[in-house]
């Protein structure tokens, strides 16, 4: 499938320095927490059922030039493309939630057992379950853009997982849970795909009718390059934003953050292969397979952070997981899109 693509939205100098400038918005973030920690509070006041205010403004800033390069006209290319869509629906419903528990159950129960609160086992590896089942629903446009995905692919993968979550997560995580019950928030699931995937679409499907109307594709393209940079930063500032929201917990606790980092990186990795392997072997074009990989690995942590405070509390051992897992969920993913991004070359002439 062809798409309208401006230059190349590239790591290149964001790239070749990804882990100073990780690193760089990690301390930044941490030590602005620390440093004005009443201007810190009062952005995470700002939120609405879950849902952050000021980070979904700059997930808007991120996402939308990227929502500009999905051509409607093209979506029905999207059926011949049923390889990719299947992986990520297997590897998001059928793996994750699984292998999620399991490294919850190893670390958790066994490796980390000695050195965790007895009494909060149960609820971290909780929290870790709700993670892995719960898909990403915004951030994965950004993924899918830094690896020169198919837009309109990732579009229609991002709808049909909500379509999927709204029957299949409750379920999963009772079982894994091994509760009755699960009380799903639904006014955060829905306010998350209203303000990540409804209007961020309108918005920019009307700016691209009138990029089109005005400029025609080359003025489409023009635009999307001058907004690239906007969106790195945006991306790197949503990193310093986490960080700083959470900056006093990793100073109060850190070796009980690291043992909770390890299962959750573990398992991007451990789901990034497994997608991007069953892509290769399906012969996935590359610009799905990316995209595909990325979608099974990443968390939708909106909505494991408030099932997790309303099921156990906000000072729970599964709220802390599900923090951590926040924490963790950018700089990991900008190390995946690394690795795809240099794995393309390989991919490509292999499946030819």
């Amino acid at each position: 499938m062809s798409t309208v693509t401006a230059a190349r939205p590239g790591l290149d100098l964001f790239g070749r320095y990804l882990s100073l400038w990780v690193a760089l918005c990690i301390i930044v973030g941490i030590g602005l927490g620390e440093l004005m920690p009443g201007a810190f509070t009062a952005l995470v006041a700002m939120e609405v059922e879950h849902v952050n205010l000021p980070v979904a403004a700059l997930i808007w800033l991120m996402i939308i030039p990227m929502l500009l390069k999905i051509d409607f006209a093209r979506m029905g290319e999207v059926g011949r493309q049923a390889r990719g869509i299947g992986v990520t629906l297997a590897v998001n419903w059928l793996i994750k939630p699984f292998t999620m528990a399991a490294l919850g159950w190893l670390f958790i129960y066994g490796l980390f057992a000695a050195w965790l609160p007895a009494d909060q086992l149960d609820s971290y590896v909780a929290g870790l379950i709700l993670l892995g089942a719960a898909p990403c629903t915004a951030m994965v446009f950004v993924w899918s853009n830094l690896v020169d995905g198919e837009p309109n692919f990732t579009l229609s993968q991002v709808a049909l997982n909500d379509a999927v979550m709204v029957v299949a997560f409750a379920p999963i995580v009772a079982l894994l849970l091994g509760v009755s019950a699960i009380s799903v928030p639904w006014a955060t699931l829905l306010l998350s795909v209203g303000l990540y995937i409804l209007i961020p679409v309108l918005v920019a499907q009307i700016w691209r009718r009138w990029l089109l109307a005005s400029g025609g594709e080359a003025r489409l393209a023009s635009t999307l390059a001058r907004l690239n940079p906007l969106s790195i930063l945006a991306l790197l500032a949503t990193l310093v934003l986490l960080f700083g929201f959470q900056g006093g917990q990793i100073l109060a606790q850190p070796l009980i953050i690291v043992m909770l980092a390890v299962p959750i990186v573990l398992q991007a990795y451990l789901i990034a292969a497994i997608a991007f392997g069953l892509n290769h072997r399906l012969k996935v074009p590359y610009c799905v397979a990316g995209p595909s990989t990325l979608i099974g690995t990443s968390n939708f942590f909106e909505l494991a952070v408030a099932v997790a405070i309303s099921l156990f509390g906000l000072h729970s051992g599964a709220a802390l997981a599900t923090v951590v897992g926040v924490l963790v969920e950018v700089p990991v993913m900008l190390w995946l899109v690394t690795m795809i991004r240099r794995g393309e070359g390989w991919y490509t002439r292999s499946v030819g």
